[in-house]
């Protein structure tokens, strides 16, 4: 029933832009901390002033999610009809 995945595929597939695009209506984000050498110490919800991103992450992050979509598909379809 449960699958643990990595921060890393959760970001690449698209989905932390995903669930942040949501977030931003209500001024939260979920954040991802990295140090120095580009590893994630910690990621944690907190509140922005922000609100959306700009085209090229918006457009980046549609690529991502149709990506992950198309490549996974039939494992979503199967499950939900389960």
């Amino acid at each position: 029933m449960v699958t643990k995945k990595s921060w890393q595929e959760f970001r690449e597939a698209g989905l932390l832009w995903w669930i942040n695009t949501t977030l931003h209506m209500f001024g939260w984000s979920i954040v991802f901390d990295f140090d120095d050498d580009n590893n994630l110490k910690e990621v944690y919800p907190a509140r922005v002033k922000f609100r959306g991103f700009d085209n090229a992450q918006v457009t980046e992050g549609y690529q991502k999610v149709s990506k992950y979509l198309e490549s996974n598909i039939e494992e979503l379809t199967k499950e939900t009809f389960e």
